[in-house]
């Protein structure tokens, strides 16, 4: 090689180093693209004909929720499904999710808000570690949180409005229909509610061909609440021992209509006690402060 060459070569040496790399970093993005293709075709289609919509934070990012619910579903025990979908049940998401979807909302919307944090924590020239664990455990956290809440929410307007839907049921069935009839008009002509769609999925049940006790006790299990409870008993053992319908409906209806009042006198009582804590520790320093500047100031322009 003459020398007139050599820094010819040694010129060209790190130009063929970065096109080396660019090379290698542009075949890594595409069989990493690759990959993700075909691990997301290899995703059955879920038909959800006969399904509910999901929830809309759901709605938003549903179908990478099935991809990773399709992977996730094989490494969940058991046990922990069984118990995430009595949690779905109890807040009326049986039919919209399931617990490998309901999990896998949790890892994305994690992901998302540890992303989120992470930019924003670049933005203010921070260290980004903290902020993108804080969005990783906030993002992982809420949809339990979320479905928490929706619980008992289900169960304070359940426990709001079964009086008036008994009244609903007995006023039909002494008006001489008989029982599926009567849930049916209540379901019609009912307030809106979860209650009033446990009453429906209850007659869907029983078209469906299961029996109107089995029926009864799956809406008890769903609601989970000890007055449903106590009427679903009550009605499965007078429908048993043939006993008249109008005064047991109507028994139960002004029982649990005493009981909402009951609790209502209970959260009444319980209020004053919970004011306490904001009155002592925000309120009355504030009264404070306020009431003793002009006191503060006549001594301090008195040269006390």
């Amino acid at each position: 090689m003459s020398p007139s060459a050599t820094p010819l070569l040694s010129a060209l040496e790190p130009r063929w180093v970065v096109g080396g790399l660019a090379f290698a970093m542009g075949l890594s993005v595409a069989l990493v693209a690759w990959l993700l293709s075909r691990a997301a075709a290899a995703v059955p289609r879920q038909d959800r004909l006969w399904l509910d919509a999901p929830p809309p934070a759901y709605r938003i990012v549903w179908w990478p929720i099935q991809w990773v619910a399709h992977y996730l579903r094989a490494l969940l025990p058991e046990r922990q499904q069984q118990a995430c979908l009595g949690q779905l049940r109890l807040a009326g998401l049986d039919y919209a999710l399931d617990p490998a979807q309901f999990m896998a909302g949790r890892v994305i919307w994690g992901l998302l808000c540890a992303g989120f944090g992470g930019w924003l924590a670049g933005g203010f020239a921070l260290a980004p570690q903290w902020p993108a664990l804080a969005g990783l455990a906030l993002g992982a956290f809420f949809p339990l949180a979320w479905l928490r809440d929706r619980i008992q929410s289900r169960r304070r307007q359940t426990f709001k409005g079964l009086p008036f839907m008994l009244d609903l049921i007995t006023l039909c069935v002494e008006s001489g229909l008989n029982l599926n009839s009567a849930i049916a008009q209540a379901v019609a002509k009912g307030p809106a509610g979860p209650l009033r769609d446990e009453f429906a999925r209850l007659l869907r049940d029983v078209r469906a061909g299961k029996a109107r006790s089995e029926a009864l006790r799956e809406l008890a299990s769903r609601l989970d609440l000890p007055a449903v409870s106590n009427f679903v008993t009550t009605l499965i053992q007078a429908e048993a021992t043939g006993m008249s319908l109008g005064p047991i409906l109507r028994a139960q209806a002004e029982q649990r209509r005493t009981e909402r009042f009951a609790q209502a006198e209970k959260l009444a009582m319980q209020a004053p006690v919970k004011l306490l804590f904001p009155l002592l520790f925000f309120i009355f320093p504030c009264v404070f402060a306020i009431l003793m500047f002009p006191i503060v100031m006549k001594f301090i322009g008195a040269g006390l």
